[in-house]
């Protein structure tokens, strides 16, 4: 009996156990899909990004059929059909497949596509292979195939969303504003989202996938209040403006408007306000990533959450690149001992500039030494203490000097014109004295020389070192008139902000100070004293070179659009100007083994040749085997090349850009012979990238020489020197040389 009831047991329970599974199974609900539309986009962007899928869009043909090819993921399916990564068999190109929901056949075909190791991951039966694939499995296997690619481009953000379509007035659909900028979301639903942090995948700024929700608790920092009643707070929030409900009714709202808070949320209400009320302010020295250094106050840490909003005009939130060194026309609200804003509450005036001043020969930004020596009395402080100089003292500094420990030191003389000499740095005038003050500061292990000065003073320096003083007097002026746009726009760009300067005293900006002043230089930044080359009520980019091959090209070269330098037209070098067309490799080596007429044409550069050889090239492209030819691909307004190839033995290489084609093809062991017989070596340049290449045949030890026919020194974009000299011989004014360089500029 006993062993019955045994026996029963050993049986029934396994069997009630099968039961309960077949009853688990039977009941549990089939797992939610996900559509074809989430699907594909997060496929689409895990291989290219949303600009590739719009510009192939714009582009391409639609597999979609006519009227139906305005939905947001048309052109993510399009991508996947145009590279083979979904099929129109499998996955007919309608809206309503799109919106229907991915099977467990397509998402086996497109991870086969994609990934060898993911390619087994789904299991497709006849049972299943039409039935939707789980959407958290879609996800798991996205996340392992972001794992496996090196180059992280779909990423993980946490986003704190501040601005929704529909809180935000005329904002285009399908973006959302953040704490990190503005994002797309395409395809997903984000007005619940509103003052919450979130966690997402991303690709570049489109939003992939929302993961989870991280917190209904949120902090506002640093939020500029522009208006306040008992009940409603706006405020300024990332680059939007916003209305807040308040929990508490505001006892003294007007206190609070013209003020910096934090503001802490809690489901999307005001739950506390911390008003930032402490200002300071003075001339900014620099600007680092995690502090400015300000005069009078040293280095002031800055708070994360760091905001610059500009005051005057229309309001507007700007970036740490907007916080001008050498000047004082911004105010910083601080708390705790931290910088927490920015209030820019004027326009600059382009008075002053900061020059980084090199060693010998322009060859570092860092000293190992400096010695000075004071043409005049004066003083200088460190740690908010004065000390004076006499007229004769010299003093030396390194790195290690106990005055360097506590700071920077600011050496200011009394005749700010005759200013202090350097010692330490050479230069082609010899040892340079430097007007206005100078000061010096610890970088590491060395040291760097910043002078202040006026911008006219700067611009005296400038002139002669960048043009012989010798030239014209209307080609001067034309020049001065250059520096002193290009010198303003540098001041706004503020290149060197972690080291208190605008620019430096090379090539790499304008060379200054590297040859005395002239009475002839001095004149022509006179004469034209404040005026500055405008287009489109802004400071022009005013670039200038040496010479010309006879035309100018556009500014095109460097990446831009030519919308955006609309000034910058390329033009012929010759009277009455214009445009020649020498796009094609056959009408410029036409032109360039030809004097042509020209403005310049008498000038040595004007035309230049040099031979290089295959060998001289490998040692640039040591990866394409023996190297048999070299072709200009494309050209730009006036020939320029714009993109070459090199095509060897073992493959071939793509140089893009006139100063990676003129570094590459460039040699110190060329010999440069320029038009009137004269020949220069020991360049690692060649002069232009105006050039056409005639290619020889290889010798019986497989070398090739190619012969470079040249035209031009320098980049070719803007004013060319020598045709400023040669127009200001023919009776041009300096107005009319500008105006015949930069197309549609007024003198302001």
């Amino acid at each position: 009996m006993k062993r019955k009831r045994m026996l029963g047991w050993m049986i029934g329970v396994p069997l009630v156990i099968v039961v309960l599974i077949g009853i688990i199974l039977w009941k549990e609900p089939e797992r939610e899909g996900i559509s074809r539309a989430a699907a594909y986009k997060s496929a689409a962007l895990f291989l290219t990004t949303p600009d590739e899928c719009r510009k192939e869009a714009k582009e391409e043909n639609s597999y979609f059929p006519a009227g139906s090819q305005d939905s947001w993921y048309v052109k993510y399916m399009d991508y996947l059909y145009r590279h083979g990564m979904i099929s129109e068999e499998l996955t007919p190109a309608s809206l309503k497949e799109a919106e229907g929901q991915l099977t467990y056949e397509e998402a086996a075909y497109f991870l086969g596509n994609v990934s060898e190791k993911l390619a087994g991951q789904v299991t497709v039966t006849k049972k299943n292979r039409k039935k939707p694939f789980p959407e958290d499995e879609w996800w798991a296997l996205y996340d392992r195939l972001c794992q496996e690619r090196e180059d992280g481009q779909v990423k993980e953000k946490h986003l704190l969303i501040c601005g929704t379509p529909e809180s935000v007035e005329e904002e285009e659909a399908w973006v959302v504003h953040t704490d990190q900028g503005r994002f797309g979301f395409e395809g997903l639903a984000m007005s619940r989202y509103l003052d919450t942090e979130l966690v997402v995948l991303v690709r570049d700024s489109e939003i992939i996938r929302v993961k989870e929700k991280a917190s209904d608790d949120v902090v506002y920092k640093n939020v500029w209040i522009s208006g306040a009643t008992q009940e409603k707070l706006t405020g300024y929030v990332g680059s939007i403006t916003r209305d807040f409900s308040v929990k508490k009714k505001i006892k003294s709202p007007k206190e609070m408007e013209g003020q910096v808070a934090d503001l802490y949320l809690s489901q999307g209400e005001i739950k506390k306000i911390t008003l930032k009320k402490e200002r300071i302010g003075g001339k900014v020295l620099s600007v680092k990533d995690d502090s400015i250094e300000l005069e009078g106050y040293g280095e002031v840490p800055v708070e994360e959450g760091f905001c610059v909003y500009k005051l005057y005009g229309d309001f507007e939130r700007q970036s740490v690149a907007n916080i001008l060194v050498g000047y004082d026309c911004q105010e910083f609200v601080a708390a705790d001992g931290k910088l927490c804003a920015a209030l820019i509450v004027r326009p600059f005036e382009a008075d002053t500039i900061r020059v980084l001043v090199m060693d010998t020969n322009f060859q570092s930004l860092f000293h190992d030494s400096i010695e000075l020596e004071f043409l005049s009395g004066g003083t200088y402080t460190v740690d908010k203490k004065e000390y004076s100089f006499n007229s004769g003292d010299t003093m030396t500094l390194t790195p290690e000097d106990e005055l360097l420990k506590k700071g920077r030191i600011i050496f200011q003389p009394d005749d700010t014109e005759r200013g202090i000499r350097v010692l330490s740095v050479e230069r082609a005038c010899g040892k340079p004295a430097y007007p206005g003050r100078l000061e010096i500061d610890r970088e590491e292990n060395s040291l760097v020389l910043v002078n202040e000065l006026y911008l006219e003073s700067y611009l005296k320096r400038v002139v002669p070192s960048e043009m012989p003083a010798s030239y014209e007097k209307e080609a001067l002026k034309a020049q001065a008139v250059c520096a002193r746009t290009y010198a303003c726009r540098q001041i706004q760009g503020n290149s060197y902000k972690q080291y208190g300067a605008h620019v430096d005293d090379s090539i790499r900006f304008q060379v200054y100070n590297n040859l005395d002043v002239s009475s002839g230089t001095d004149m022509a930044v006179s004469e034209t004293y404040g005026e500055l080359l405008m287009c489109e009520g802004q400071a022009a980019e005013a670039f200038y070179f040496s010479t010309s091959c006879g035309h100018t090209t556009d500014g095109t070269i460097w990446g831009a659009e030519l919308s955006e330098v609309p000034h910058l037209k390329g033009v012929a070098v010759k009277e009455g100007g214009g445009q020649r067309d020498l796009l094609s490799n056959q009408a410029f080596e036409a032109f360039i083994k030809d004097r042509a007429e020209g403005y310049e044409a008498d000038f040595p550069f004007y035309r230049w040749n040099t031979k290089l050889t295959s060998r001289q090239l490998e040692q640039k492209l040591p990866d394409i085997g023996t190297i048999t030819k070299l072709t200009v691909e494309e050209r730009s307004t006036g020939g320029i090349g714009k993109v070459l190839v090199a095509e060897g033995t073992e493959g071939s290489r793509r140089i893009q850009g006139e100063g990676s084609i003129r570094s590459t093809l460039g040699n110190t062991e060329l010999v440069i012979q320029k038009q009137d017989g004269t020949t220069v070596t020991g360049w690692s340049s060649l002069p232009s990238s105006f050039i056409a290449i005639d290619c020889g045949q290889p010798d019986e030890n497989q070398v090739t020489v190619f012969t470079i026919y040249g035209g031009g020194y320098g980049h070719g974009v803007g004013m060319s020197q020598n045709g400023a000299q040669a127009m200001a011989k023919a009776g041009k004014t300096y107005k009319e040389i500008l105006g015949f360089f930069f197309s549609g500029i007024e003198i302001k």
